[in-house]
């Protein structure tokens, strides 16, 4: 369920970040978590695409995509390794970050390993889409999508100009 108001369905676009997994055929169970999770959002899926881990093609499935998505979810190239770029790929295309959102998606998953503080997640907007990247193991993916679930429909009415909060209580200091 949503907290917020008069939710809707929203517009997703998964981009899949790998030299091995390229290709209709491949085995992209990472980018299938992603699917599936955007149903549960509601949304409808408007565009996959899988690029290998380059910057300039990176950048270039990210803009083909953000401006027919009000989400693009990235899975790949988050990691320690030489070719696991995306992170510099997406930073200079951010109009901002939301550290938050990486933040707590390591947090979580340092529940199940220790190697999750090594993951180079980011989220960011460019030009009024929600960009995230996750790490490539579909374990990660479901993970980092768990931590972040409860504040996604809110953050993108936010992002999409729904800026109405809903009443509440706090104690008065």
């Amino acid at each position: 369920m949503s907290d917020v108001p008069d939710a809707r369905r929203w517009r997703a676009a998964e981009i899949t970040v790998s030299d091995s997994r390229r290709g209709v055929d491949s085995d992209d169970r990472s980018g299938d978590v992603i699917v599936a999770r955007f149903a549960l959002l509601p949304a409808d899926v408007v565009a996959r695409e899988s690029v290998t881990d380059d910057i300039d093609n990176i950048r270039a499935a990210v803009r083909q995509c953000s401006p027919s998505a009000d989400i693009v979810i990235l899975t790949g190239g988050t990691g320690l390794g030489p070719r696991d770029v995306t992170p510099q790929a997406l930073l200079p295309m951010f109009d901002y970050e939301v550290p938050g959102m990486a933040e707590v998606m390591r947090q979580h998953g340092l529940l199940s390993t220790p190697h999750a503080m090594l993951s180079r997640q980011v989220v960011g907007i460019v030009s009024g889409c929600l960009v995230l990247s996750l790490p490539g193991s579909p374990t990660a993916v479901a993970e980092c999508l768990d931590a972040v679930w409860p504040a996604l429909p809110h953050a993108l009415a936010l992002i999409s100009g729904d800026t109405r909060h809903a009443a509440k209580s706090s104690p008065v200091n």
